[in-house]
């Protein structure tokens, strides 16, 4: 997986009504499978490492459903109220971010759910080639095209072999992409379906990489019926794996924990190098392991400086993510707290309930126990705190 030497961030269009799908939710707010569509998108994009902020651009008028869709990861900022087109919709994602630019921006649509890491690190591999200030993933025609006119009457066949069916997520020099954006805004009669087509009206070139077939929009109501059927996948979900996590911290200065992803006040802190949250860096542990992907310090290296500090459920929500990208499910998971203090139960269900947020999960699918050492050992001299958790995940089998 790349490594980040510049600042990335994601841009998820959510903002459109997404009529044509029916239903009469906003597309995007559709459950399929377990998760609303738009939880879908950004649990990968929050999910990968290399990627630093993640914002979404919606409807004003959507805040409530978008509130009970997306998981509240360490690296999604505040909504970005979008506008009456696709087009002005972006724009006003690239100013929100303009107040702390990257180097890079992946502009996606939310209605692409089966977006990939895969997919992710080969836009920004194009884009890392010199030069280059715009790449957008393209898969090759298959079907014979026509154009047609108002009578539906075939006027031309372009060359199959010249067309590419474009998708997202889209790559592109941050500081272009704006600028490009916000000149076009004052061209009239300008109306771009995706920020490749600002980029060219800029002059600037659009570098094509290989696409994945299996990154498809969704727009009719059949389309959503095909995905939940690849999205659940009920009768092949039969590889059932579980993985078991374990992780100790020892109490330092300071004058609160992290468990769970809750902030609890406490009369000592932990030494870590991140948050030092051991619920999560055991559940990390537990995910990784029913998916045999290496454990929490192969992918998030203590010795790298980037991870110093950091937010624990940026580790989680890359585990999830890592079971999403291949197409799995997590059943249920299991966490025991061991340690004298600070209580647990009090906190128990803001725990259950921020993991399933970070993870796209029901609530009754986390269970949450506490108990002491007897006063035995270190967790009994109170010198720290420990947790270990299992988790039961489906992937797809034979």
């Amino acid at each position: 997986m790349m490594k980040p030497t510049r600042t990335i961030a994601a841009l998820i269009v959510a903002a459109g009504r997404g009529s044509r799908a029916g239903d009469g939710l906003p597309k995007q707010y559709r459950r399929v499978g377990q998760s609303p569509l738009l939880a879908h998108s950004v649990a990968i994009f929050a999910g990968h490492p290399a990627i630093s902020t993640v914002r979404v651009v919606i409807d004003p008028a959507d805040q409530q459903l978008y509130r009970e869709s997306v998981a509240q990861a360490a690296t999604l900022g505040a909504p970005v109220p979008g506008g009456p087109t696709r087009q002005a919709s972006v724009r006003a994602g690239l100013e929100a971010l303009a107040a702390d630019a990257p180097d890079l921006v992946l502009v996606h649509d939310a209605a692409r759910p089966f977006v990939s890491f895969d997919l992710i690190d080969r836009a920004l591999a194009a884009l890392s080639v010199p030069g280059s200030l715009a790449a957008v993933p393209g898969t090759a025609l298959v079907d014979t095209i026509k154009s047609v006119d108002a009578a539906e009457t075939v006027t031309g066949t372009p060359a199959r072999l010249a067309l590419r069916a474009i998708q997202t997520p889209q790559a592109f020099d941050f500081a272009a992409l704006l600028a490009a954006h916000r000149r076009v805004a004052g061209e009239p009669g300008f109306a771009a379906t995706d920020d490749a087509a600002v980029m060219e009206w800029a002059g600037h070139p659009v570098r094509v990489f290989p696409g994945d077939p299996a990154n498809v929009k969704l727009t009719y109501p059949a389309d959503f019926a095909a995905a939940e059927r690849l999205m659940t996948r009920t009768i092949a979900m039969n590889d059932v794996r579980i993985g078991q996590g374990y992780d100790v911290h020892a109490f330092g200065p300071g004058d609160h924990v992290w468990l769970g992803g809750v902030r609890i006040a406490h009369d000592r802190g932990v030494i870590a190098h991140s948050d030092g949250d051991v619920v999560l860096h055991a559940l990390t542990d537990a995910l990784l392991g029913a998916i045999a992907d290496g454990d929490i310090g192969s992918h998030f290296p203590p010795s790298d400086p980037q991870w110093r500090g950091a937010s624990s459920d940026r580790f989680l929500a890359h585990a999830g993510a890592l079971i999403a990208a291949r197409g799995g499910r997590i059943g249920n998971i299991d966490i025991t707290v061991v340690c004298e203090a600070p209580k647990v139960g009090p906190h128990r269900d803001a725990m259950r309930a921020r993991i399933g947020a970070i993870l796209g999960l029901e609530a009754e699918r986390v269970a949450i126990k506490a108990t002491t050492s007897e006063q035995m050992g270190f967790v009994g001299r109170r010198e720290g705190l420990a947790a270990l958790a299992v988790a039961t995940v489906r992937l797809p089998g034979d």
